[in-house]
């Protein structure tokens, strides 16, 4: 009986080993941490000289080699598939051996491949949050631009599709504004935490952590390593911000289909293909403007999903990746998307006064009325609950009534009550920080328009 070679393999065995390890590669996910790792090599290549481990010579080969690498890439589209890695970290390595030898593998010693990920992963973050963040405030210019075309019309707005208060157009743009400012904000919040080096937090070499730190331009480093190998924080925050920002882009859409249906006729959005006016009710576009919020529920959906393996006893930096970067790709495109539709955006400014004196959206003016009359609070809405029914029974608006007619629910009604009801009164009312009215408007206008220009001076 012959027995079997040692050497002997199972060809079931051998499939299976060639899958899993396709199945646990993240090198098709992660290449486009490329450069951020580069950026990461060459600075722990200087800290492993400046420790005594490399010597110049090394140093300087190895350098070299990224930089050959990085050239490579540049010119050859097909330079990452040659060569099947794990992940980007395994491929640049592998490659820097291929270029300069086992000195190479030098660049391995006291590294963290957790610590390498997780680095790698902030500083591409850095430079995303920073673009995000420089496209936000590019939508926040075309607001303001947009409402400076216009500054002096009207809009009704809306509660649960029922009209309410009528504000200027400008207004209308501002708002979005202050909830771009926001989102600004909090983005700035995560680069700051973002900004911090969790490299050579375990290690037993010598190596000058702040250094490296700094090299890269981190603020600062993490001050434990277990947390520094398993934080995943940053990620969970950014987009989280993300989904705030997504649903005000979502919102904004929202408004805009709305307004642009063929109930309402309020605005239109200019073709920049053919250079006319077009409305965007016509399928193609509506179908752009639905996908924002199909896209804001994708990334909440990354929400959820990093929230519930961040819970799980195991992290998993593939599939963390996976929904960090469709994030940031979601909302790339959605802005530039958005930035296109705010440019292009003009309000229709007669159909939106004459709705805004229709159907009784000054009731809330004859109530303020009655109420600075003295008229007690109960008694003042209930006449004008009455003065309303009224109007509708006789198919007239409210500023139709006569004096007379208005007299009959209330004696506290004078003359000077055909002012408070006009559309002017109305919007200059408001005359609060924050309000409606047009010099308030403006002002806020003109603060908007200083607050970015500071930020470019």
């Amino acid at each position: 009986m012959n027995e079997p070679k040692e050497d002997y393999k199972d060809e079931h065995d051998e499939a299976t080993y060639y899958s899993l390890t396709e199945f646990n590669s993240s090198f098709k996910v992660d290449r486009r941490l490329f450069l951020a790792d580069i950026k990461v090599n060459f600075a722990y290549c200087e800290g492993l000289f400046s420790a005594g481990i490399l010597t110049r010579l090394e140093t300087e080969r190895i350098k070299n080699g990224l930089q050959a690498i990085v050239k490579r890439v540049e010119y050859d589209k097909n330079y990452f598939d040659e060569l099947p890695s794990e992940n980007i970290h395994s491929f640049v390595i592998a490659r820097l051996v291929q270029l300069i030898g086992e000195t190479g593998k030098k660049l391995l010693i006291g590294r963290s491949e957790t610590e390498q990920t997780l680095t790698t992963l902030r500083l591409w973050l850095r430079r995303k949050i920073e673009e995000i963040s420089v496209n936000v405030k590019e939508f926040q210019k075309k607001l303001i631009e947009t409402a400076e075309r216009q500054k002096e019309a009207v809009l009704p707005c809306f509660t649960n599709l029922q009209k309410a208060q009528t504000v200027l157009w400008t207004h209308w743009c501002l708002a979005y504004f202050e909830m771009f400012a926001r989102d600004r904000e909090r983005l700035d919040e995560v680069w700051r935490r973002v900004n911090v080096s969790p490299f050579g937090a375990e290690t037993s070499f010598e190596i000058d952590r702040e250094e490296i730190a700094a090299a890269l331009q981190f603020e600062g480093v993490a001050t434990n390593s277990s947390d520094a190998s398993s934080d995943r924080d940053f990620v969970i925050e950014f987009v989280g911000a993300c989904t705030l920002l997504m649903t005000h882009l979502s919102r904004f859409t929202r408004d805009v289909i709305v307004y642009n249906s063929s109930e309402f006729r309020f605005m239109e959005v200019k073709d920049t293909l053919r250079s006319n006016a077009v409305s965007i009710n016509q399928k193609t576009n509506v179908e752009s403007l639905e996908l924002f919020g199909a896209k804001a529920s994708r990334v909440f959906g990354h929400q959820i999903a990093l929230l519930s393996a961040t819970n799980s006893s195991s992290l998993n930096m593939q599939e963390e990746m996976k929904a960090l970067f469709d994030t940031v790709e979601t909302v790339e495109s959605c802005l530039k998307a958005g930035n296109l539709i705010v440019k292009n955006l003009r309000v229709n400014q007669q159909k939106t006064k004459e709705a805004a004196e229709k159907d009784y959206p000054n009731y809330l003016e004859l109530t303020d009325y009655l109420l600075k009359k003295d008229t007690p609070f109960e008694a003042a809405h209930e006449t004008t609950r009455k003065i309303v029914a009224y109007a509708v029974a006789k198919n007239k608006e409210i500023r139709e009534l006569n004096l007379g007619e208005l007299q009959n629910f209330s004696a506290d009604f004078e003359e000077d009550v055909f002012h408070t009801l006009t559309l002017e009164q109305s919007l200059a009312s408001k005359n609060q920080i924050g309000g409606t009215a047009p010099e308030r408007v403006f002002e806020a206008l003109e603060t908007a328009r200083e607050t970015l220009e500071r930020e470019e001076s």
